[in-house]
C-alpha cells in the first residue's frame, strides 16, 4: 500500500470513528493494526520462522534496558536485518529469541536465561522483564537468534526500597533531531559513569529527513526516499525509529546504561495537546495518528508491559524509587494537557492562560503525583518531565511574553503542583526538563513574581542532543532572559546533556556540551557546574 493510500485509509476510518467508537470498535482498530493487546490465539498460531534462515544480522538496532527496579530489569531489542525497509527484512512470522543475563561481560556467570517471542504484530520487538534479581547490581545481557548474537548491554537493578544509599548519578537528555546533526553527545555519554539515563522527550522527530541526512550532509551514503516525508502512519513511525536507532552513538549509549524514557511532542506531532493536533485535521483522524505514534514508541523503547498502549492511549507516567535517596515521578505533559492558550507560541499572559481550570497533567496524573509525594520517604523527589517549569519571561520589561507551550501557559496547574509539594513536606524538589534546546538552571520560587520569595526547589534543563544544530554559548536571547528572570542561574545554547549526582547532603549538576554537531567527533566540555544543598534549595556555582 502506498503512503498516500494509507493516509486516505486513515481519513476514511476517522470519518466513521469518533473517539468513543475508536476505543471500542475492535474490528476497525485491528484492521488498522492499532490494537496492542497481546497477540490473540489466531495470531499466535501463525507460522514460526526458522531463525537459522535469517541471513543478515538482525540486531542492527542494538539493545537497550530500562526502568530499573530493585528485583527486576527490562531488556529490549528489535529484529531488523534490513532496518530501512518496511517489515525490516523479515516475513510476518514469529521468531524465537534467546536471552542471557550475567554478572560479567564474558557471560561466564549467568544469572538468568530464557527465550521470548518476537511477534510481527509488534514489529519483531522484544521486551523481556527479568524478575527475582538482587538489588543494586550491575548486570550484562545479550540476545541470540539463529546463528546471530546481539551486542552486549550493561544494565543494573535499583537499590532496595529501604536502602540508605549515599549516591546516585543520572544523565538527562532530550531532543535528538537526526537531521540536525550527529549524536556525538551520546558517544560521550556512553563513557560516563552514571547509574541511569533519563530521556525527557523528542527521541524522534516527525519531520522529513532527506537523502543526505539533513545537516549531517552525508557523502558516503544516501537514505531511502521514504524518510523524506513527515511521519503519519504506523509504518512511517516504525521506519523513523529504525533510522534513529541505526545511529552507532545512540546504540552505544543504550548499551551502556539503562534508560528511563518519557515523550514530548515530536514523537507524535509538534506541539499537540491531548487530542488537539497542531494542524486543522479532525480529532478522530489525529487520534489514529496518535495511536500509530504511541504504538511505535512502545515497540521501540525499553518499556514494561503496563506502558503498552491501547489505541490512542498510553499510561506513560510512572514512579521509580532508588532506595531512600531518590524518588522519580516521571510525567507525561502531552497526552492530558489543555490546548495551548492564545494559539500557542510566546504570548502576553491573560485570562485565557490564567484560567484555573487549565491543566498540564490532567487531574488524575496531578493527584497521582501529589499523593506520591505524601507517601515519599526519599531525600530527593525528582520530577523528570518535558517543558520548562519555572517562569521564563522573554524581556526584562512589563511588556514581557511567556511561552504558552511551557508551564507558563498553565500557571494554575504549576501552582497546584508547588502547593502540593509544600503540603507533602517535599524539602528537596528537583525538576528535570528538556524541550527548549538550551541548558538552563533555575531556582524554583514560591512566588516567581517576587525574587525574594522562598526557593522551594531547583530545575535542571538539559539541552538538546542535536536539535537546533550547533548552537552557541550565549544565544541571542541570553541577556534579556538572564535580566528578566533573577531565578535563572544558568543559560547555555550548546548541544549536550546534563549529569546530576544526588547525595545525602547535596546534589551536583554538571552541564556537558559539545562544540558542534553538524560535523562528527566534537570533544566534550563542562560548561558549568552547580550544587544545591539538602534542606537549603537553590543553585550555587560548584
Amino acid at each position: 500500500m502506498t503512503h498516500s493510500s494509507h493516509q486516505q485509509e486513515m481519513r476514511d476510518a476517522a470519518k466513521q470513528l469518533g473517539r468513543r467508537r475508536f476505543l471500542t470498535v475492535t474490528g476497525a482498530a485491528a484492521a488498522l493494526a492499532f490494537s496492542v493487546d497481546l497477540p490473540a490465539a489466531g495470531t499466535a498460531s501463525a507460522a514460526e520462522l526458522d531463525a537459522a534462515r535469517i541471513g543478515d544480522d538482525p540486531f542492527t538496532l542494538g539493545v537497550a534496558s530500562g526502568d530499573p527496579l530493585p528485583d527486576s530489569v527490562l531488556l529490549w531489542t528489535r529484529l531488523a536485518p534490513r532496518p530501512y525497509e518496511a517489515g525490516s527484512g523479515l516475513p510476518r512470522a514469529r521468531v524465537q529469541v534467546r536471552w542471557e543475563l550475567a554478572h560479567d561481560e564474558r557471560f561466564s556467570r549467568i544469572v538468568r536465561r530464557g527465550s521470548a517471542t518476537a511477534h510481527p504484530e509488534f514489529d519483531h520487538s522484544v521486551h523481556v522483564e527479568v524478575k527475582g534479581l538482587d538489588a543494586d547490581r550491575v548486570l550484562y545481557y545479550r540476545f541470540r537468534t539463529g546463528t546471530w548474537t546481539s551486542p552486549v548491554g550493561r544494565t543494573r537493578t535499583a537499590p532496595a526500597h529501604g536502602a540508605r544509599n549515599s549516591s546516585l548519578s543520572l544523565a538527562a537528555v532530550s531532543c535528538q533531531a537526526y537531521h540536525d546533526g550527529y549524536f556525538t553527545a551520546y558517544k560521550h555519554l556512553a563513557q560516563e559513569d552514571v547509574d541511569v539515563v533519563l530521556h525527557l522527550g523528542d527521541y524522534l522527530y516527525e519531520y522529513a529527513v532527506n537523502a543526505t541526512g539533513g545537516a549531517r550532509n552525508y557523502t558516503d551514503r544516501r537514505l531511502p526516499a521514504h524518510f523524506n516525508r513527515e511521519t503519519v502512519t504506523l509504518e512511517d513511525y516504525r521506519l523513523r525509529y529504525a533510522l534513529y536507532k541505526s545511529d552507532p552513538d545512540l546504540r552505544a549509549a543504550h548499551a551502556a546504561h539503562p534508560f528511563v524514557v518519557t515523550w514530548d511532542d515530536h514523537e507524535t506531532e509538534n506541539n499537540y495537546a491531548g487530542d488537539t493536533p497542531e494542524n486543522d485535521v479532525p480529532p478522530e483522524e489525529f487520534l489514529l495518528r496518535r495511536a500509530a505514534a504511541y504504538r511505535a514508541y512502545w515497540e521501540n523503547q525499553p518499556l514494561r508491559a503496563p506502558q503498552r498502549p491501547t489505541g490512542p492511549d498510553m499510561r506513560l507516567y510512572r514512579r521509580l524509587q532508588f532506595g531512600r535517596l531518590a524518588q522519580f515521578d516521571i510525567l507525561d505533559t502531552r497526552q492530558y494537557r489543555s490546548d495551548q492558550a492564545y494559539g500557542d507560541g510566546w504570548q502576553t499572559p491573560g485570562p485565557e492562560s490564567q484560567d484555573p481550570s487549565r491543566t498540564m497533567t490532567g487531574a488524575t496524573q496531578e493527584r497521582w503525583l501529589i499523593d506520591g509525594w505524601h507517601a515519599s520517604r526519599a531525600t530527593w523527589n525528582v520530577v523528570p518531565q518535558q517543558v520548562t517549569f519555572a517562569q521564563r519571561r522573554n524581556v526584562p520589561t512589563d511588556a514581557f511574553k511567556l511561552s504558552m507551550d511551557a508551564w507558563d501557559g498553565y500557571p494554575a496547574s504549576r501552582s497546584r503542583i508547588l502547593k502540593g509539594a509544600e503540603a507533602a513536606g517535599v524539602d528537596n524538589l528537583m525538576v528535570l526538563t528538556g524541550d527548549v534546546h538550551v541548558g538552563y538552571g533555575f531556582d524554583l520560587k514560591k512566588d516567581f513574581d517576587d525574587p525574594a520569595s522562598r526557593t522551594v526547589g531547583t530545575e535542571i534543563v538539559a539541552t538538546s542532543i542535536t536539535s537546533g544544530k550547533d548552537g552557541s554559548d550565549k544565544p541571542g536571547s541570553w541577556n534579556n532572559q538572564m535580566q528578566a528572570n533573577p531565578h535563572m542561574k544558568f543559560f547555555n545554547g550548546r548541544r549536550g546533556y546534563a549529569v546530576v549526582t544526588l547525595g545525602r547532603e547535596q546534589a551536583r549538576a554538571d552541564y556537558r556540551t559539545v562544540s558542534a554537531v553538524t560535523t562528527p567527533g566534537a570533544p566534550l566540555a563542562t560548561a558549568a557546574s552547580f550544587v544545591t544543598e539538602v534542606g537549603n534549595q537553590g543553585l550555587t556555582p560548584a
